[in-house]
């Protein structure tokens, strides 16, 4: 289990916390410091899965975890910056991106209980999602204490471009999934509907 990938993994779950200390505290360096540990972050996001297929090294662990870490320090953020800069312009794209991972889980869960796991598998436009969301919110992180500049202006654009391709990829899956979704008429045994 304390592979590298997996290693890299936690060590991105435990730099929410960095991220978030820094994030509050009233000094010029922070928002690059704040950026600086983000992008670490989303560097390992990468390299953790380049890791585990090239050394084959892919694990149970690693397959529950990496989502997570993703999902965690891209909500944490987004949250952080949506308190920064409390204006629809960032809070709609934000909401976008935050709903879709939660249906996007979710479903993901209930296909895997069904044994369709696969079929929604992450597919390239969430990978091009993911690569706009990090750059955008690097963008942001790093300028949030000027709203004003062009540099923040491009993040807020490139974060429409994610909740764009968010919402493209949310139906790529829905999609992949509609057929087992619409084939049962009944909960599975054991399950209720909520």
């Amino acid at each position: 289990m304390w592979n590298t990938p997996n290693l890299l993994t936690l060590l991105r779950i435990l730099l929410i916390p960095v991220f978030l200390g820094i994030f509050y505290i009233p000094a010029a360096w922070s928002p690059f410091a704040c950026a600086l540990v983000f992008t670490v972050g989303a560097v390992t996001d990468w390299l953790d899965g380049y890791l585990a297929r090239r050394w084959q090294q892919t694990s149970s662990f690693g397959a529950f975890f990496d989502p997570v870490a993703d999902k965690l320090m891209v909500a944490v953020a987004l949250v952080l910056l949506v308190e920064s800069d409390p204006r629809a312009i960032l809070t709609l794209p934000a909401i976008v991106i935050i709903g879709r991972e939660i249906t996007v889980s979710a479903l993901r869960e209930w296909m895997a209980e069904l044994g369709a796991r696969m079929q929604v598998a992450v597919s390239k436009v969430a990978k091009l999602k993911t690569t706009a969301q990090m750059v955008a919110i690097i963008l942001l992180i790093f300028t949030h204490v000027d709203t004003d500049s062009l540099i923040y202006g491009f993040g807020v654009l490139l974060l429409y471009v994610a909740a764009g391709l968010t919402l493209w990829s949310m139906v790529l899956y829905l999609r992949a999934a509609w057929p087992s979704l619409t084939s049962l008429s009944r909960p599975l045994e054991g399950e209720e509907r909520r």
